[in-house]
């Protein structure tokens, strides 16, 4: 098993057992809603939430980047 698949499996397990440690019901309030949900399900949520910001933003600065270098190397 190569070090990637171990780091992976152990941050995946840390993640696991942060989400059974927290199973309580919290409230979210975003300016005018309030909304109540467990943090198990609020913690995949944000998880996802910011992996799909990050590849967005990554995907658009990257190709403003590549862009930038092939007009300089024109």
């Amino acid at each position: 098993m190569s070090a990637k698949a171990i780091f992976i499996l152990v941050i995946l397990a840390a993640f696991l057992v942060v989400l059974l440690q927290n199973t309580q019901v919290v409230e979210l309030r975003l300016l005018f809603w309030k909304i109540s949900m467990s943090r198990i399900i609020l913690f995949p949520l944000t998880l996802f939430l910011g992996i799909v910001i990050g590849l967005i933003l990554g995907r658009t600065f990257w190709h403003k980047k590549i862009s930038k270098t092939d007009t300089l190397s024109n």
